[in-house]
């Protein structure tokens, strides 16, 4: 007999020593060592050649199992997120499921269970299923998780190149220089409001958020969704049919959230259909100085649906937010630290009732702020299944599939990093008599004040009239003539401001919006 030394071998006092008979408490408790341990059980049942083998192979991939998680660090855990592979990540895991469930079926019969009585074999047989089907779950979760990334991945981002190029731009070098050597890079976020009963999309919600690709610090910058009569740089056709500004010729038309519809309603003038994105992003970048990289539109009510699937918001609200109809009568959002669901949080970043555009303005910054914030890697993880099918039905994006990786680098770098907030309203900025040499400048200050320790910002002066290096358009000079500055006739230029020049410096949205 193998179990407890050789039969019949004879003690020092001439007693022969017998091996213990086999329990069912043994074969269970030997068999859930081996799962986690692979070999022991075929060690115990004396098969050495197995159990050594088997502790050998496990432990190969302990070690290389560790060497990986310490070298994926936060600078290329991004890596992962490449369609090629997720779906390494899936059939590894899928391999690692049925040979765990191998190991241990193989680890029980070696062990004899055929020597328990009839009940015992029973009963161990009926445990040792179901602890197959545990050891198999963890590695049925990480697939599931890999293919449900997988295909959100391909249902949001398209590969660079794909079909018009002037909307999904190639990469050239994805994992060398992803941001083409660019210092910072800046993404356009739309709040899209698509209901059933309405044509179009209208983009009631425009942040631009200028990130540093080193440290990870971000500007956003709200712009109120009334800005009239926008310019549009050379590049752009709508500059030669709008030379005075968008509708300029309407005294109370050719707001900025009208931009991205007109461009999808007119192929002719934009060169190609479905261009409403490019033409929002032209507008938005002459406007700034800053050059609009990439875009997300959102729609309004996907991002509820995604705010649910996290757990909530928690937002510091100033003051109570009535919502419904004309009066708000459909309910109260009441001040106080509150944690909102997804639909209190829409109303709180849209309501009107009592309140204007630029009011509104604040409370979607600090939504977006608290997302940003509170949308951790473990809640993204552990909820993973609801974002992801929340996600895929929110989100719009000329983002490449390939830069996938270097953006969620990028987001992991903005977690810990310092973000600042400007809007452009009154009565620093009027959207109605925008000036646009103004708002550029006081843009230029905002990306520089990020880049200074938090000592050298407070300290510092008047803004300064040096354009951003960082891949800005330079701000129109005095001296430029009316069409180049976006001033109308009649308008003050650019250096005779119609508000006060000494602007506010972009806050921190933990200050702001009471984030922490």
């Amino acid at each position: 007999m193998r179990n407890g030394g050789r039969a019949g071998k004879p003690r020092r006092g001439g007693t022969p020593r017998f091996a213990q008979p086999i329990t069912l408490g043994s074969i269970l408790g030997w068999t859930a060592l081996s799962a986690l341990v692979p070999g022991l059980a075929h060690l115990r049942a004396g098969h050495r050649r197995t159990g050594f083998a088997l502790l050998g192979i496990f432990g190969v991939l302990l070690v290389t199992g560790l060497i990986f998680g310490l070298t994926r660090t936060k600078q290329n855990l991004g890596a992962l997120a490449t369609t090629g592979n997720l779906l390494a990540l899936t059939i590894g895991a899928a391999v690692l499921a049925l040979a765990w469930f191998a190991l241990v079926l193989s680890s029980y019969i070696s062990l004899g269970p055929n020597r328990l009585d009839g009940r015992g074999q029973i009963v161990s047989g009926v445990l040792i299923g179901l602890l197959c089907v545990a050891v198999m779950a963890p590695f049925a979760m990480v697939a599931n998780t890999a293919v449900t990334f997988k295909s959100t991945v391909e249902a949001i981002f398209k590969p660079g190149g794909s079909g018009d190029p002037d909307l999904v731009p190639a990469v050239k070098n994805p994992e060398t220089d992803p941001w083409n050597g660019k210092e910072r890079v800046n993404f356009l976020l739309i709040g899209g409001d698509a209901a059933g009963n309405r044509e179009g999309v209208r983009t009631d919600s425009m942040t631009v958020a200028s990130i540093s690709v080193k440290t990870g610090n971000t500007v956003m910058f709200s712009l109120p969704r009334n800005l009239q009569h926008v310019h549009f740089p050379p590049t752009s056709p709508l500059a030669k049919h709008f030379p005075n500004g968008f509708m300029a010729d309407l005294p109370n038309g050719g707001l900025l959230n009208e931009v991205w519809q007109y461009g999808n309603d007119h192929p002719e003038i934009m060169g190609g259909p479905h261009r409403g994105p490019r033409a929002l992003m032209d507008a938005i970048s002459h406007t700034l100085g800053l050059k609009i990289d990439y875009y997300a539109l959102i729609n309004m009510y996907g991002f509820a649906a995604l705010v649910d699937a996290i757990g909530g918001l928690q937002i510091r609200v100033d003051k109570d937010i009535k919502f419904g109809g004309l009066y708000g009568t459909a309910g109260t959002i009441k001040a106080g630290t509150r944690r909102l669901t997804g639909e209190e949080a829409l109303w709180y970043g849209r309501s009107r009732v009592g309140s204007d555009d630029f009011s509104r303005m604040s409370r979607q910054r600090c939504v977006i702020g608290a997302f940003a914030k509170q949308a951790t890697p473990d809640v993204i993880l552990t909820k993973f299944n609801r974002i992801a099918a929340a996600a895929k039905r929110m989100a719009e994006t000329n983002m490449p599939q390939e830069l996938l990786p270097a953006i969620t680098q990028l987001a992991l770098k903005v977690k810990g990093a310092k973000i600042t907030s400007l809007q452009f309203v009154p009565p620093e900025f009027w959207p109605g008599s925008a000036d646009w040499a103004k708002i550029r400048l006081a843009a230029a200050r905002a990306v520089r004040d990020s880049a200074k320790p938090a000592r050298q910002q407070l300290a510092a002066g008047a803004p300064s009239t040096t354009p951003n290096p960082t891949g800005a358009t330079p701000p129109a000079s005095a001296s430029a003539s009316a069409s180049a500055t976006g001033t109308r006739p009649g308008q003050a230029s650019p250096s005779q401001t119609p508000t006060r020049n000494d602007n506010k410096a972009a806050k921190s949205l933990d200050e702001l919006c009471g984030l922490s």
